[in-house]
């Protein structure tokens, strides 16, 4: 498993499933981690920093091939798009638990990924169809498509490196930046740029095909809020997607997966206009984060069918054969602080208080004690919830918002908390900007379950300090015990 945190720990417990034993790695600063106690055997690759350890290529296939490993599923995030690394996993002998090399530089370099879906008749973005170099080709594209515009890495996705430019005055500074984040998130710095469409939905559609020519779609997910274009909650089915633009949007997204001649699980990501119109954005040649809510509606568990997949084997079910039931909604619960910002945080996680009950599911990579390092993705945990329908589901997610406490580290929950008692999300009224015009205009200052959890953090350290150990019996025992002996 070539990754860390709560989706390490997802992968394992269908490996487990499965009969399949699994080899963790990890840096320094995750020596404690929970997803190194849970696998069957783990070992170390490095220093706390990426490209030192999660992003070191060699070393994680040093560690497959000693333990006599089969595969490497890459989870999300780190090396789960990078070409490279699905071809060096191959020429190692292992499989490679994702689309292979050559689907990922079709289809995870944005730009050839915008190509495709042009070449294929699906509508895309008005945008550059070639990465920019320099800031220079960006103020000329810029001035050709018209402001506003989104600048974004073209070597990969989950909103890091984007920025939004309103205007010619911010351009040089949202440059540097992007080219910035995308070298330090996925080793490049090449950025594409396309029109921003506002009032826009991000609705997404899952993939999944296998090497015999079958690919079929799994429905959609609404994920328009979001902060710095990373999303914090996700439901299916879309609530203003119908069953005519639902259609459309899967047919559109086989189209794409077709033309590249796609393998194994992937995203095809689109904005929805208000009219109901919709543009391609990219590929995800991955897992997504946000593939639970998925699986709580279709009853499928992907990560097997990912494995079964890599190991050659068919899809079990046609098109016609996928049944969806009920609604699901995926809360990120995130080392963030959502009064200041969303500004990541770390530091130690002294209590953890996980929900239950029907319809909840948590993957997780809490505990207590645990420390969360500043090195990586602030993700936490996924809360998922299902109901028969959407409403049922909110309720549902309302009341295991209040039963979920993380103490020591300021997370998203408050966030969470807001949002699912406010009106236009109750309403299914909201897109792109809903965290922008919402929470920072209606936000409270601080709610009951974040005030729980920063008492709970302080007796949770109270307690866990050692206590002295007396050498010798204080003054006023001996006093007393020599009363006693009079």
């Amino acid at each position: 498993m070539a990754n860390r945190g709560e989706i390490a720990l997802r992968v394992m417990r269908t490996c487990r499933d499965l009969g399949i034993g699994t080899v963790a790695v990890y840096s320094d600063v995750d020596r404690a981690s929970p997803h190194v106690r849970a696998a069957d055997q783990a070992y170390p690759i490095g220093p706390a920093p990426a490209a030192a350890s999660y992003l070191h290529t060699e070393r994680i296939i040093a560690v497959a091939t000693r333990t006599g490993c089969d595969a490497i599923h890459p989870g999300y995030g780190f090396l789960s798009e990078n070409a490279d690394f699905a071809d060096a996993v191959v020429a190692a002998g292992l499989a490679f638990v994702g689309p292979p090399g050559t689907v990922q530089r079709a289809l995870g370099e944005k730009t050839s990924a915008r190509r495709i879906a042009a070449a294929a008749g699906v509508p895309v973005a008005e945008g550059t169809m070639e990465p920019l170099a320099t800031e220079a080709e960006a103020r000329s594209a810029a001035n050709r498509i018209g402001y506003p515009v989104l600048l974004k890495p073209a070597g990969g996705g989950g909103g890091k490196g984007m920025r939004v430019v309103t205007g010619p005055a911010e351009l040089a500074s949202a440059w540097r930046a992007a080219t910035g984040e995308a070298v330090t998130a996925f080793g490049a710095p090449a950025l594409l740029m396309e029109r921003l469409l506002q009032h826009a939905r991000h609705v997404e559609v899952q993939l999944l095909a296998d090497r015999h020519g079958t690919i079929v779609w799994l429905g959609e997910r609404d994920c328009s809020i979001q902060r710095r274009h990373q999303k914090l909650i996700e439901e299916t089915p879309g609530p203003t997607v119908d069953g005519a633009l639902r259609a459309k949007l899967g047919a559109a997204a086989v189209a794409v997966a077709a033309a590249a001649r796609y393998e194994n699980a992937g995203t095809a990501e689109f904005l929805v206009a208000p009219d109901g119109s919709f543009v391609f954005l990219e590929m995800n040649t991955r897992l997504q984060v946000e593939h639970p809510v998925t699986e709580a509606v279709t009853g499928l568990d992907l990560v097997a069918l990912q494995l079964r997949v890599a190991a050659g084997e068919r899809l079990p079910f046609a098109q016609d054969g996928i049944r969806a039931s009920g609604a699901a909604i995926e809360l990120r619960i995130t080392a963030e602080d959502p009064f200041a910002g969303f500004v990541p945080q770390g530091g130690r996680v002294d209590f953890v208080r996980e929900p239950s009950g029907p319809g909840i599911r948590m993957d997780s990579g809490l505990a207590a004690p645990l420390t969360v390092p500043t090195e990586y993705d602030p993700l936490l945990a996924k809360l998922v919830v299902w109901g028969p329908d959407r409403a049922v589901a909110i309720a549902r997610a309302r009341r295991a918002v209040r039963e979920t406490i993380v103490a020591g580290v300021p997370t998203s929950l408050p966030f969470h908390s807001f949002v699912l008692g406010e009106p236009d999300f109750v309403a299914g009224r909201y897109d792109t900007d809903y965290v922008a015009t919402h929470w920072g205009r209606l936000a409270p200052e601080i709610s009951e379950g974040a005030a729980v959890a920063a008492a709970l953090a302080g007796i949770a350290r109270v307690r866990s300090r050692p206590r002295p150990v007396a050498t010798e019996a204080p003054p006023w025992t001996r006093a007393a015990r020599e009363d006693m002996l009079r």
